[in-house]
């Protein structure tokens, strides 16, 4: 027996990836609409200073396949959010 648990599944997501090679989950969205909308505030939200100087790209993905059986594709690469205090060093 199948139970949904959502009226319609979140199929989209920002993946940030650190210079290191490691990444981070931004946000988890039902459109790519809504997650362009808020990862930028997701980024500032959920990473301190030194992670956010450390992110070299974002990737807007998308769910492909079933449910329970299917991966993550790359759609599209978003622009990384500028920090002030980055700006203001590279001024100096």
């Amino acid at each position: 027996m199948f139970y949904q648990t959502e009226s319609k599944a979140q199929g989209w997501r920002a993946m940030g990836k650190f210079e290191d090679g490691r990444e981070a989950l931004l946000l988890l969205g039902r459109s790519s609409t809504q997650v362009r909308q808020g990862y930028i505030e997701s980024f500032n939200d959920l990473l301190d200073d030194e992670e956010r100087e450390q992110v070299t790209s974002i990737s807007l993905q998308r769910w492909h396949g079933a449910p329970d059986a299917g991966n993550w594709e790359h759609q599209t690469t978003l622009k990384v959010p500028v920090m002030v205090a980055r700006m203001e060093r590279v001024a100096a």
